[in-house]
């Protein structure tokens, strides 16, 4: 069964390029993501390359690991969670006064079993941490766009 697409998305005044060079430095997601502590691409930023994550919220941490599925500059970054088959992306789209960015979260053949699992019993359920991963990603997107405008 899939998991509800989660998505949100944010009109920036800054051109395409500005906030591709701050969305594509995963270096940088701990500085977007309120849940995101860590993000490291290993061998380079390429499609294919797998990152090494690192996660919290509250006192619980916890790593993944991922691979960038999708990498066309200053269009469209996507990555795979392994851990639990999400697919992560981030989509620019010029606008008159500069960039739509639309970040979201993909589950087409669901959640893994076992993360649901671990969701329910240390995050207070799915649905809450889904609406949790939405207030997170307005966030994120809050947060680039005063970087890009900046």
């Amino acid at each position: 069964m899939a998991a509800p697409l989660l998505q949100a998305q944010i009109d920036i005044n800054a051109p395409v390029s500005r906030v591709w060079e701050l969305v594509s430095d995963l270096g940088n997601m701990p500085r977007w993501s309120p849940q995101c502590r860590l993000m490291k691409p290993l061998g380079g930023m390429r499609q294919g390359a797998r990152t090494v994550n690192v996660n919290r919220r509250g006192m619980l941490f916890w790593p993944t690991t991922s691979r960038i599925t999708e990498l066309v500059p200053e269009k469209k970054l996507a990555f795979r969670v392994n851990e639990n088959g999400t697919v992560w992306s981030y989509e620019l789209q010029p606008t008159e006064a500069g960039t739509r960015l639309v970040e979201t979260r993909h589950a087409e053949n669901g959640v893994k079993p076992i993360s649901n699992t671990l969701v329910n019993s240390f995050m207070g359920g799915v649905s809450n941490f889904e609406q949790e991963l939405i207030e997170g990603m307005n966030s994120s997107l809050a947060r680039i766009k005063a970087a890009a405008e900046n």
